[in-house]
C-alpha cells in the first residue's frame, strides 16, 4: 500500500502541473504487451568523441503511472552509447520536466561541493554512469552532490579510461530520495564498451541482441494474491505485466546460436534468469559479468567461458553469454525468470516467463560482434590476487524499524562501518569510509535482516573471494560492481560476502556505495567513500 501511495502522490504532481505532456504520445513511447523485441537505438563515437544532446521528460501512460525518459532532440529515446576504451562521452542534459516546487526537497551542497543546483526537489534529476571507472568530480560521474533541476541544463564529460574493460555497463538518474520512481519510470540506457571480441573470440561473428530489462509498477494488482510479484517488467520497453504474462516475442535465424548483452536495468526487481527449451534448462557460456569478462583479469588477459543454467541478476547487475540456437522440433522456447527466495521481509519476486524465442529462417537485422582484430589490451585488475592487502573492514546491512519519508517505507535502512553509529544516509555527512589511492583492502560485507540486499561499489569493481564462510571457486571470483547478500534467519551467524577492493587505479576523490535496491537506498542505505591520493 505504500508504493501505491507513493506513485499515486507523484502521479498526481506531475499529472497536475502537465497535462498536455500526459497525452503526448512522442514523448517516452511505448510498445504493446506482446510485441516483437525491439533493439535499442545506437549512438557511436567518432574519432574519440561521441557528443549526445539528452532531454528528460515525463508523462503519463493510460494507467496513469509516472514515465521517465532520456531522449534525444530528434526523438531517440534511451539511445545505447557505443564507446571504445580511451573515448570521451560529451553529454548536454537538459530537464525538461515540469517544475514541482511542493512535495519533500532536500540541500544537497553547500558552496565547497555544489554541482549545478544545491535544493533536490521530485523533479530533480542528474545521471550515474554505472560501472564505469570514471572520475568523481563535478560534471563526470559525480552522483552525491549533482542537481539538474526543471528547466536547467549540465554538461557531462566522460572519459573512458584506457584500460576499461570491454562490456556492458549502462546510465540512469541516482538523485537521492527519488531514484527508484525515476528508474522504474524507464529512464535508462545502454552503454556499450566495444572490444570483447579481442579479449573472447567465441563472440567474434556473433549476433548481437541487447535486452535491458526495467521494472515498473504493477498494471493488475490483486490484493488477493500473496503470490504476486510486486512488480511488472519490461524487455526493451515491451511490458510484460501480471498475471497473464504475455511473453515478448524474440525471433532467432534458425541454426544459429547469438551473443545476448543483458542489462538489469530495474530499481527493485530481483531476477534469476534461465532459458528452457520444452521446460528443459538449457546451458548458458557466460561471456562477461558487470562488464568485466569472465577470466580477464588473471594475468593472461584471456576470457574464460562459465557455464551455468541459470543467472542470478541482481538490480543494477549486467550478464553477457551465448545463447543457443532453438532446435528443430521445440515446441516452446522460452528466456524466463525464477522465483527468488528473498527472505520473510523481502518484495515478492515470482517465477514468470519473459519472452518466447522462435526460430525463423529469415534473417534476423541485428548488428554481429566484429572479428577479432588484434591481442587483449592490458586488463586494470589482472594482478590483484598477489597484491599486498593493505586493509581489512567489516560493513553491515540493517533495518529499524520507524517510517523514512523519503522512501515512503515503514523501516529505516543503513549500511554501517562495523564500530560506527548507524546513519541514514545524508548528502552532507562526512565520508563513512576513507582510504588512499594504491590501496589493496579486503571487506566483508554482513546482512543483518529479513531480507536480501545487493551491494553495489561505484568507480571501482570488486573480486569476489568467499560467500557465508566458503571460498568461491576460482572460476567464479569473477569481478563485479552488484552482488547480493543472503538474508538473515534470526539464529545462524550473518550471512556475508567478502570482497576485494582495488583502489591503484585513476580514481581519486568522494563517491557512493549502497545497496542497489532503489527503495532501500532512497531510505537511507547508502554512504560515502573518500579516497585520498597516494600523497597528501
Amino acid at each position: 500500500m505504500v508504493r501505491i501511495i507513493k506513485w499515486f502522490v507523484v502521479a498526481v504532481l506531475f499529472g497536475i502541473s502537465a497535462p498536455a505532456m500526459a497525452m503526448a504520445a512522442d514523448i517516452c513511447p511505448r510498445p504493446d504487451a506482446g510485441s516483437d523485441l525491439p533493439a535499442p537505438p545506437d549512438l557511436h563515437s567518432s574519432g574519440g568523441i561521441l557528443d549526445v544532446d539528452l532531454n528528460y521528460y515525463t508523462r503519463l501512460d493510460f494507467a496513469n503511472r509516472v514515465i521517465f525518459c532520456f531522449q534525444t532532440p530528434s526523438g531517440i529515446e534511451s539511445p545505447t552509447l557505443h564507446v571504445f576504451p580511451g573515448d570521451t562521452i560529451r553529454i548536454h542534459l537538459t530537464n525538461k520536466l515540469p517544475s514541482i516546487t511542493s512535495g519533500p526537497g532536500e540541500t544537497m551542497s553547500n558552496k565547497s561541493n555544489k554541482c549545478g543546483d544545491t535544493l533536490m526537489r521530485l523533479s530533480s534529476v542528474n545521471m550515474h554512469f554505472h560501472g564505469v571507472n570514471a572520475s568523481p568530480k563535478c560534471h563526470s560521474d559525480e552522483t552525491i552532490h549533482t542537481i539538474v533541476n526543471s528547466g536547467q541544463t549540465f554538461d557531462y564529460n566522460i572519459k573512458i579510461p584506457k584500460n576499461e574493460p570491454p562490456g556492458l555497463y549502462w546510465y540512469h538518474p541516482h538523485v537521492h530520495g527519488i531514484a527508484s520512481i525515476h528508474v522504474q519510470g524507464g529512464a535508462t540506457g545502454a552503454i556499450i564498451v566495444e572490444g570483447i571480441e579481442n579479449v573472447q573470440p567465441a563472440v567474434a561473428g556473433l549476433t548481437q541482441r541487447l535486452i535491458v530489462i526495467r521494472d515498473q509498477p504493477q498494471l493488475n494488482p490483486n490484493p488477493d494474491d500473496p503470490d504476486q510479484p510486486f512488480w511488472d517488467v519490461n524487455l526493451n520497453y515491451v511490458p510484460v505485466p501480471y498475471p497473464a504474462y504475455p511473453p515478448t516475442v524474440i525471433r532467432m535465424q534458425r541454426g544459429q546460436k547469438e551473443f545476448w548483452r543483458v542489462a538489469g536495468a530495474y530499481a527493485n526487481t530481483i531476477l534469476d534468469l534461465q532459458v528452457t527449451f520444452d521446460g528443459k534448462p538449457q546451458t548458458l557460456e557466460i561471456v562477461g559479468w558487470d562488464g568485466v569478462p569472465t577470466g580477464s583479469q588473471n594475468g593472461h588477459r584471456q576470457g574464460t567461458l562459465v557455464s551455468a543454467k541459470h543467472l542470478l541478476l541482481p538490480p543494477s547487475g549486467r550478464v553477457e553469454f551465448i545463447v543457443p540456437a532453438v532446435p528443430d522440433g521445440v515446441k516452446k522456447a522460452l528466456f524466463v525468470t525464477r522465483t527468488i527466495d528473498g527472505g520473510p521481509a523481502s518484495d515478492v519476486n515470482s517465477a514468470r516467463p519473459l519472452a518466447t524465442m522462435i526460430a525463423t529462417d529469415a534473417a534476423v537485422k541485428l548488428p554481429r560482434i566484429p572479428l577479432r582484430s588484434g591481442p587483449p589490451k592490458p586488463q586494470r585488475f589482472e594482478d590483484v590476487t598477489d597484491a599486498m592487502v593493505t586493509g581489512k573492514r567489516t560493513l553491515y546491512f540493517l533495518e529499524v524499524p520507524g517510517h523514512s519519508q523519503t522512501a515512503g517505507e515503514p523501516v529505516f535502512f543503513f549500511i554501517v562501518v562495523d564500530g560506527q553509529t548507524p546513519q541514514l544516509f545524508d548528502p552532507n555527512n562526512p565520508p563513512a569510509i576513507i582510504t588512499r589511492r594504491g590501496a589493496v583492502e579486503d571487506w566483508t560485507i554482513q546482512n543483518r535482516t529479513f531480507e536480501l540486499h545487493e551491494f553495489h561499489m561505484h568507480q571501482i569493481h570488486f573480486k569476489i573471494l568467499e560467500e557465508n564462510g566458503k571460498k568461491v571457486p576460482k572460476d567464479q571470483q569473477q569481478w563485479r560492481d552488484t552482488y547480493q547478500v543472503g538474508y538473515w534467519d534470526g539464529e545462524s551467524k550473518y550471512p556475508y560476502i567478502k570482497v576485494r577492493m582495488d583502489f591503484r587505479g585513476a580514481v581519486v576523490g568522494d563517491f557512493l556505495y549502497h545497496c542497489h535496491i532503489l527503495d532501500h537506498e532512497d531510505g537511507g542505505m547508502m554512504a560515502i567513500i573518500r579516497v585520498k591520493p597516494e600523497k597528501g
